[in-house]
């Protein structure tokens, strides 16, 4: 039996990796700084080891004493952290480095691995802590991993885009006005953008959209990055990079519309130009998905290179479902009305009129 390192097991794309891992007879172990919050599906399966991946005396003792043949590293956040383990694992099967679709630095449609340039990285922002240099830090991973690759060391990095699906780190909705959210691989976490807009379709019949509704947002269903990971660490190649995210490429009113169906209900969706918004204090970009917060700019991210693996991903109203599926109790039984909604119900009579 293969064994499987999963350093920041317990984290959102983590546990599905450890999952995913499990369905395809991998023995796993899981490091994280903290014991898992909720249960795998088989705890008994899965070894956690509380340890910090920063101190590389830690991943010395993993690598010595589980010996693994793959290496998925969902905690890697500073350049330091992908050179201390490109190091420690350097002869391993696969060492994966999930990296983000956030390192690009060109806006373009799409964005291609081998084509797109990526962010640099000075530095200063490869010690910073702030969201300002992610993508560069994430980018400077990328090149860690490549250059190790040439050493032969295997290893190989996935970039998903938006993440969204079941068993989110995150059970607050975040309002759209909020400036600092939680974010993960570039992008404010998975069920903090979903969920304002499950409550929106489940407590109203109308809900405003920015614009046309057409705004893209390439998403990535949590489930498929987690099953990208191990087909590119059986079968990608040292050195590659490979973009991760649905075959479907929504709008924000496609969005819109699965959720509506998932909880068979209809929403009439009113769009509202950028003057309209202002009369009642609101900008496009205050809403979520909306386009990229960092750019304004739509991000998609091409995927021919993961699918060249034999990979694809779930169709976006299975994947949608499961999302609304595991949410929507949650959001029904809070104690707060969805976010915001008193400046959307101005304009919505406003426009009425």
């Amino acid at each position: 039996m293969a064994s499987a390192l999963v350093i920041g097991g317990t984290g959102f794309i983590g546990r599905h990796a450890v999952e995913n891992l499990l369905g395809h007879d991998y023995d796993v172990t899981s490091v994280s700084r903290s014991a898992p919050a909720f249960p795998f599906t088989d705890p008994t399966a899965v070894e956690h080891v509380t340890g910090d991946r920063t101190d590389q005396s830690t991943l010395e003792t993993l690598a010595a004493g589980r010996d693994p043949d793959v290496v998925v590293d969902c905690a890697a956040f500073f350049p330091q952290d992908v050179e201390s383990a490109v190091e420690v694992f350097a002869d391993v099967d696969a060492y994966v480095y999930v990296s983000s679709g956030g390192v690009y630095s060109r806006q373009e449609i799409p964005k291609r691995e081998d084509d797109t340039p990526l962010h640099e990285c000075s530095p200063e922002q490869a010690t910073d802590e702030t969201m300002a240099s992610y993508g560069p830090r994430k980018a400077e991973g990328d090149r860690v991993a490549r250059s190790a690759a040439t050493r032969g060391v295997a290893a190989m990095s996935v970039r998903p885009c938006v993440l969204y699906g079941p068993r989110s780190m995150q059970s607050q909705s975040i309002t759209p006005t909020d400036a600092s959210p939680t974010w993960m691989d570039g992008m404010p976490v998975n069920q903090t953008l979903h969920d304002y807009w499950i409550e929106r379709v489940d407590r109203f019949d109308r809900v405003v959209v920015p614009g046309d509704g057409t705004a893209l947002w390439h998403r990535a269903y949590a489930a498929d990055v987690a099953d990208a990971i191990r087909t590119v660490a059986e079968r990608g190649e040292p050195g590659e990079a490979y973009n991760v995210g649905d075959q479907r490429v929504c709008t924000l009113e496609d969005v819109i519309g699965l959720v509506a169906d998932t909880l068979g209900t209809s929403v009439d969706v009113v769009h509202a130009s950028r003057r309209e918004l202002a009369r009642v204090g609101l900008a496009p970009d205050d809403f979520i998905l909306y386009h990229h917060p960092m750019t304004g700019y739509p991000h998609v991210l091409e995927t021919c290179k993961i699918r060249s693996l034999g990979w694809g991903s779930t169709p976006a109203e299975d994947a949608m479902a499961r999302t609304v599926t595991e949410r929507i109790d949650h959001l029904r039984n809070r104690d707060e009305t969805a976010p915001n909604r008193d400046a959307e119900t101005r304009l919505l009579d406003a426009i009425a009129e």
